[in-house]
């Protein structure tokens, strides 16, 4: 590739190195997975031990995405608005942590109202973020707690964890580190 076109891609925010990355699940894995949809700010709590293992990732350059169906939204149970109510919440707690999550990816259809390709087990979401950051498939790895999470991971050639529900996620980084 000309020097010129390299140069331009830079600096456009194109990361030309491959990226290892962790793709997080949201309700289960990030927060505490409530059995309901969880949409308001005060039911919104990260599960204990969560910003302590991403530090540890971090350390080995991992970069970190959050993938996560959002059924509540097509059922309109709860808004886009209040969704990223509890979005901002989890991305103001990991900055304290000197954390951050790239991207934030959801599907808000349900199949009982809307088809799509983004809802997990579909991999769409990942295909994106996958191209978007660069992502070295063979180095990154996706930590879910439903079979879907790992069903997706699968379609895309990455690596995934079954972590239980709620689950401290130091538990299974031994299988990453």
């Amino acid at each position: 590739m000309p020097f010129v076109l390299l140069k331009y891609l830079r600096n456009a925010g194109f990361n030309m190195k491959k990226q290892a990355c962790i793709f997080l699940d949201r309700d289960g894995v990030i927060n505490f997975e409530r059995g309901e949809h969880t949409y308001l700010i005060e039911d919104f709590k990260i599960n204990d031990g969560l910003f302590e293992g991403l530090q540890k990732l971090q350390k080995k350059e991992f970069i970190f995405i959050v993938i996560t169906n959002q059924s509540g939204i097509a059922l309109k149970k709860y808004t886009h608005a209040q969704m990223e109510a509890c979005h901002q919440k989890m991305i103001d707690e990991a900055n304290k942590y000197n954390l951050k999550f790239e991207a934030i990816y959801f599907c808000p259809h349900h199949p009982t109202v809307s088809k799509c390709l983004c809802r997990k087990p579909d991999s769409l979401l990942l295909e994106k973020a996958i191209a978007k950051f660069n992502v070295d498939v063979n180095a990154s790895w996706f930590i879910g707690d439903k079979q879907r999470d790992c069903d997706a991971a699968h379609k895309v050639g990455v690596k995934s964890i079954l972590l239980p529900s709620n689950k401290n996620i130091n538990e299974v980084l031994h299988l990453i580190l």
